[in-house]
């Protein structure tokens, strides 16, 4: 992915590092240390952090459908993979980005055929290894997407999140000595921030 993409209504262009910037801002309140690890890892400041935000916003809230044609790629370009997908009797189309952050993953926009944006979330690339998950132990921050928790910890129950990026994961799963344990678990863009033990 090149580094420079379309500009955003102020003019200035918009970079890789600004959308990964902004994918850490969502992440900020539940993990800030590592965020300001991966902030400095792109060399980034906490006031470019915040500017990236801020034209984000003002570029999905102009006049118009947010569609992946109109917004995504404007932004990221022409993603590295588009594939079509269904879920359950639906078909959308699954349009996916790098992140250099997260080598591991890929930024997947799921669209409708009119092009209307059902779900942004990072996934797990394709060929990458995913991560071995048996205890609570093993769900570190970061460590696993959405679907990985769920898959590993079976029957787990969604739950609506505090913010349209952000949504929840309940099930039970076993501590280091094999006790089960309650636990909520909550995902920003799909990955793991955090998880609690809820009885």
């Amino acid at each position: 992915m090149a580094a420079r993409r379309g500009p955003t209504p102020t003019g200035e262009p918009f970079t890789v590092i600004d959308f990964q910037l902004v994918l850490l801002r969502r992440m900020a309140d539940h993990n800030p240390d590592l965020v300001e690890d991966a902030r400095r890892q792109l060399g980034a400041s906490v006031a470019r952090m915040r500017e990236a935000n801020r034209r984000y916003q003002a570029r999905r809230h102009v006049r118009g459908p947010v569609t992946t044609r109109s917004f995504h790629r404007s932004l990221l370009g022409a993603p590295e993979q588009t594939v079509t997908r269904r879920i359950g009797d639906l078909t959308c189309e699954a349009l996916r980005w790098r992140v250099p952050l997260w080598p591991d993953l890929l930024f997947e926009v799921l669209a409708a055929p009119n092009g209307a944006v059902w779900n942004e979330s990072l996934i797990r690339a394709p060929g990458a290894p995913a991560p071995v998950l048996r205890t609570l132990d093993d769900l570190a921050p970061w460590v696993c997407t959405v679907d990985e928790a769920s898959d590993a910890f079976p029957p787990a129950r969604p739950m609506e999140g505090s913010a349209p990026t952000r949504w929840g994961l309940v099930f039970m799963a076993p501590d280091a000595q094999g006790t089960l344990a309650k636990v909520r678990a909550e995902f920003t863009y799909g990955l793991l921030q955090r998880w609690t033990v809820t009885g």
